[in-house]
């Protein structure tokens, strides 16, 4: 006995059709409107080949916010946190003014 079954057809999500988890699109090619997360602003040894923007690491990093030296991120949710992509350029234009 054969099956004639049609195959279903598969919708996927906004979501599904972006690149994997993980992989950001080029950090100049985000909107200022958009947020980026500590992992995918600063190195991580987990992630040495991962490009980041900043040259630093991530308790640097909240040092930096601590002392006012660094934009303060934004509480996304519960356990989310992240800064806004304009600020962080803004940040990185001034110090290379520096």
């Amino acid at each position: 006995m054969s099956h004639n079954l049609k195959p279903t057809p598969v919708t996927l999500t906004a979501a599904q059709l972006l690149k994997p988890y993980g992989v950001i699109p080029s950090f100049d090619k985000l909107p200022d409107s958009a947020f980026i997360r500590e992992s995918q602003l600063v190195q991580s040894p987990k992630r040495p080949h991962t490009p980041a923007p900043l040259p630093f690491s991530a308790p640097t990093l909240w040092r930096k916010v601590k002392t006012g030296t660094f934009p303060k991120p934004v509480k996304l949710s519960k356990r989310v946190t992240a800064w806004q992509v304009g600020q962080v350029r803004a940040w990185m234009a001034k110090q290379s003014q520096a």
